[in-house]
């Protein structure tokens, strides 16, 4: 996958990334971290710019961590679901075979009621 120079520039400072993404997605990137970072340090005069840094990793982190969880719940689940749905069409196929077997045994005793009732008829 080809690599491209993208000039980012988050908090007053401006950083040169190599990277395979458009540079439009690093830039919304880059804007949104820019935008976080700047949330934090106007929320207090003591925050600097490395705390706000590290703090926005975190909480990046941290929904990262809650996304991956979600994705992995919903693997599961969709895992569950697929295995009830094969069970579900194997247990129709089994009824669908039942039926079909129950028909022909219906079939065979209305041939053999018919010839009872034509033989019964016959003087």
């Amino acid at each position: 996958m080809a690599t491209s120079k993208v000039r980012l520039n988050i908090c007053g400072s401006s950083y040169v990334v190599n990277t395979s993404e458009s540079e439009d997605y690093m830039q919304n990137l880059a804007d949104r971290l820019n935008l976080d970072m700047n949330e934090m340090m106007a929320s207090s005069n003591s925050v600097s710019i490395t705390t706000a840094a590290v703090m926005t990793a975190l909480n990046y982190r941290d929904e990262l961590e809650k996304a991956s969880g979600s994705a992995d719940n919903m693997r599961r689940q969709i895992k569950d679901y697929l295995e009830d749905a094969a069970s579900a069409k194997m247990a129709a196929e089994e009824v669908r075979r039942e039926n079909a077997a129950l028909k022909r045994r219906i079939d065979d005793l209305e041939r053999r009621l018919r010839r009872s009732e034509n033989s019964k008829e016959m003087p």
